[in-house]
Order: C-alpha cells, then sequence, then structure tokens
C-alpha cells in the first residue's frame, strides 16, 4: 500500500525543514569571565535569561579563545585561524593603527555571504580601522556601532572632535559614544536587524562593548544586582539577551536560528569580573583567561539542558558554520567542524585536541599549549598542569612528567613557527 499524500507531504516538509540551514547570531561579549553568569556558578549576579537559554541549548564548560586579549581573539574569532596567521598575534590595536585584518582574509561573513546570507555587525570591532578593513569591507552588509575600546588609551583620540565616534556604516551618527548607552543601543539595532531580515536567511554578529573597562548600565538596571555596577552591566547584557530570543520567537525564527553566546576573553583583572574556579584573567595564559562562558540555542536542533565539556574553540566556529550552511570553508583553517557535537549525534566528541596561546612581548610575553587534558605554561622554567584533576592550575608536575614537556615543548614550536606568531 502506498503511503497518503499527506504522509508524503508531511515527510518531504520534515526532510525540507531538516535540512534548511539556520540563521545564526553570535554574541560576543568584552571581557566577561567564566565565573560571571549564574548558570556558570555565579550568586550574585542574576542572568535568568542566559539560564533559560541554556536549559533550552547546551552550556559549554570547556569552550576557549586563542588568546586573552580582544584584537588576536577577535582576529580567530572572525577567521578561524590563530591569530598569527593573519598577523595579528600580540596587541591591541589602537585608533592611529595602520594594520588590521587584511582585506585578503576571508571572515565569517563572507563564508555567509557567499551562501546567500544578509550579513550585519553591531557593536564593537577592532580589527582595523582603515579603509579596507572595517565591517563593511569584510562582508558584512550593514555596520553600526563603535570601531574601539571605549577606555580613555582609545577616547582621548577623539576629543577634538567631540569624542568617541558612533558609527553607521562609515558615517558618524553620534558623538560621544557614552558607555551608560551601548548595551541599549546595541539591542535596539539587533531587534532591528532582525525585523528587516526575517524573511532572508541572515547572519548577526552583536560584538558588545560591556563589560570592559569603563563598564557603565543604563539607569534601569543600575544599583539592582548584588555585585555593584558591573553585577549591573552583566545583568543588562543578560536582558538584552533575552529580548532578541524573544524576538525570534515572535518572529516564529527560534526553530530556525541558531544563536551563541560568549565572550572575547576571561576578566579583566581590576574588575570584580571573576573565572571562579579557574585561575587568572584577561592578559594571562591561564584558563580563566583563554576558559569562556558559551551557551549555544537553537530549538529542536541543539540538545536542550546539556552540558557539554568537550574540548571547543572559537576557531572552530567558521568550518562548523560553513558545514551548517553547506558552503565550503576557507582553506587553512586552524578550526574544526563541530556540527555533529553542536547537533547532539550520537557518539560524537570534539576533534580538537590542542590549543596553543601566545600573549604579549619581551618580558612581558606568556605562551601556554595544551594537549588535551594537560597544560604546559612555556618559558625560562616551564609549567606542566594536569586539568582533569588541577583545573585551577596550581600544581606544577612538571618533573613527573619530562616527556610531556618535551612533547607539548615541540607542539608549541610547530604551531609558533607555523603561524608566524613569534616576532
Amino acid at each position: 500500500m502506498f503511503p497518503s499524500r499527506h504522509l508524503l507531504l508531511a515527510f518531504v516538509l520534515a526532510l525540507q525543514a531538516q535540512a534548511a540551514p539556520p540563521n545564526v547570531i553570535l554574541i560576543n561579549c568584552d571581557d566577561l569571565g567564566y565565573g560571571d553568569l549564574a548558570c556558570y556558578g555565579a550568586k550574585d549576579i542574576r542572568t535568568p535569561q542566559l539560564d533559560r537559554m541554556a536549559a533550552e541549548g547546551t552550556r559549554f564548560t570547556d569552550f576557549s579563545v586563542t588568546s586573552a586579549l580582544c584584537t588576536p581573539s577577535r582576529a580567530s574569532l572572525m577567521t578561524g585561524k590563530y591569530p598569527g596567521r593573519v598577523g595579528l598575534a600580540v596587541g591591541v590595536l589602537r585608533p592611529d593603527a595602520q594594520n588590521g585584518l587584511a582585506g585578503g582574509e576571508t571572515t565569517l561573513a563572507e563564508v555567509f555571504k557567499a551562501a546567500g546570507y544578509s550579513t550585519g555587525c553591531i557593536g564593537k570591532w577592532h580589527l582595523g580601522f582603515v579603509k579596507g578593513m572595517r565591517p563593511m569591507d569584510q562582508g558584512f552588509d550593514s555596520y553600526y556601532g563603535v570601531l574601539h575600546n571605549l577606555d580613555k588609551f582609545e577616547t582621548i583620540v577623539f576629543e577634538k572632535e567631540g569624542g568617541m565616534p558612533v558609527l553607521r556604516g562609515d558615517a558618524v551618527e553620534k558623538r560621544p559614544a557614552v558607555p551608560a548607552e551601548m548595551t541599549g543601543l546595541y539591542t535596539a539595532e539587533a531587534l532591528k536587524f532582525i525585523e528587516q531580515h526575517h524573511t532572508q536567511p541572515f547572519f548577526l554578529y552583536l560584538g558588545h562593548s560591556m563589560p570592559h573597562l569603563p563598564f557603565d548600565a543604563s539607569p534601569k538596571f543600575k544599583g539592582k544586582s548584588q555585585r555593584g555596577l558591573y553585577g549591573d552591566v552583566v545583568e543588562e547584557l543578560d536582558d538584552s539577551t533575552g529580548q532578541i530570543i524573544e524576538k525570534l520567537r515572535t518572529l516564529n525564527l527560534a526553530e530556525k536560528t541558531l544563536v551563541i553566546f560568549t565572550s572575547d576573553n576571561g576578566p579583566e583583572r581590576i574588575t570584580p569580573g571573576t573565572a571562579a574556579p579557574l585561575s587568572g584573567g584577561k592578559h594571562t595564559v591561564f584558563e580563566g583567561g583563554l576558559r569562556v562562558p558559551c551557551l549555544m540555542w537553537w530549538p529542536g536542533k541543539v540538545p536542550a539542558n546539556r552540558v557539554c565539556s568537550e574540548f571547543v574553540s572559537t576557531l572552530d566556529l567558521m568550518p562548523t558554520f560553513a558545514h551548517l550552511i553547506g558552503t565550503p570553508p576557507p582553506a587553512q583553517l586552524d578550526g574544526f567542524d563541530q556540527s555533529s557535537l553542536l547537533l547532539g549525534q550520537a557518539g560524537a566528541t570534539s576533534p580538537r585536541t590542542t590549543l596553543y596561546s601566545l600573549y604579549g612581548l619581551k618580558d612581558r610575553r606568556q605562551e601556554s599549549m595544551r594537549s588535551g587534558h594537560w597544560k604546559l605554561h612555556l618559558g625560562p622554567t616551564p609549567k606542566l598542569f594536569d586539568l582533569q584533576t588541577d583545573l585551577s592550575e596550581a600544581s606544577d608536575v612538571s618533573t613527573l612528567h619530562p616527556d610531556i614537556v618535551q612533547q607539548l615543548t615541540q607542539s608549541a614550536q610547530d604551531i609558533r613557527n607555523s603561524t608566524i606568531a613569534a616576532p
């Protein structure tokens, strides 16, 4: 007996729904620590929207960036390559920088654009400020935000012009950029972008300015958290994410959209941010500088209420997105396709086993090399840690495992040389 036309139609629609590539919203906070969200253990900051996102999706506990600093971390996020491979291994780009992410590099936006997506960038860029290096030169159809940090080292450059500019495309929309306003402005733009593009596939990169110094919150959130102004800022980021997800629900886009929430590196040491139970933070190669919160949400596709302890990196986003939208990834990537793991396929594990990190120059230089649960801090006196039993990197076991030290030292040298990460 042949199946009914209704069953055949239902089967075809199910196949189409399964095969349809998702919209993607990538939310990248600035200096948000591993321990700053309630779903990662924070007791004094309320994050109900992100907690719900974790409950309805997957919370990753071993998700790392390549560098505990804005520019190199974002270079890896945007290209799927170690920052040294794109000439941005160390240091932060200041407003007078003539270098940045070269136009010849293939970005996430360009991969999505080649697959027919509308692409939008909102927020902080920090990957180049001269012609050819700005967001709309790098595959984004639209841009709204502040290209720089809002700290005094960068705002001082714009004082004579009326302050740091907020741009729409390449045009100045307002001056000065006010820290307390930024999360609200970016959220409103994100909601507008989703509304304008809800009938077509889209990729939205939202690079929040918070909670990077000088952090500040809007009046609605000030004085509300138990961790002072810093906590207020994080609670506003939580609300922002909730508004974005609610907009997707309202437009019937929830089951068609992958949302990722993460951070560019660990917390700044002179803020109340925390990476607990990890050690270190921004400007270090300890796990607290490199391991960041990461939530992934795609109802019906990404498993709900799952905690994933597999080793994943921002390097892996480029090849994973390329697979999900059915387009070839760029060549010479340092990332791996994690789509099987993301979608919870039976038996899926992460293909990632190693991660190299470099920070600073000369006396401030720090390097680490990870292989599985082993983590080596390189230097005149190398230190080896077993993350499986010592997540806080407190007990040096290098003398007990000289073979591991030698192996990881060689691995670091190989990656350093191949990515031209060393000056």
